[in-house]
């Protein structure tokens, strides 16, 4: 990262299944690789700590309360965490290396709108219209 300008921060969200190819043993090794590589970027400053997400949760709208879980299975949402990168391009490569990716998972990475939400505004709650 570069130090002219302050980085800006991204979630990263973790998204997927294990590949039903891949042994407990192949699946385990994947994930003390991603504790190792997340410790050391969060040692150097790269990465803030987000948390993993339990099974169940709830699911709130104006018509009522339901149980989840609550997307396609194929889009579940395992946890999220933090990188702090100079442009989305950078905390993508970033991710890029994240050792779970071979075995089925995936990372969706997005920067933070850092102004208040707007009716009028083209946003990612803005029917319609493609995502930024």
């Amino acid at each position: 990262m570069s130090s002219e300008n302050p980085p800006l921060e991204f979630l990263v969200i973790s998204r997927g299944q294990w590949d039903a190819d891949k042994s407990p043993e192949e699946i385990q090794a994947a994930i003390d690789r991603f504790y190792e590589w997340h410790g050391e970027m969060v040692a150097q400053g790269v990465m803030r700590s987000g948390q993993r997400l339990a099974r169940e949760g709830k699911l709130v709208s104006r018509e009522r309360i339901i149980d989840g879980p609550f997307a396609e299975a194929k889009e579940v949402v395992g946890g999220f965490w933090f990188i702090r990168a100079n442009s989305l391009e950078e905390a993508a490569r970033i991710s890029a290396d994240n050792p779970c990716l071979a075995c089925g998972l995936e990372y969706e990475v997005r920067p933070f709108e850092h102004v208040r939400a707007s009716a009028f505004a083209l946003t990612s709650e803005t029917p319609g219209q493609p995502q930024r």
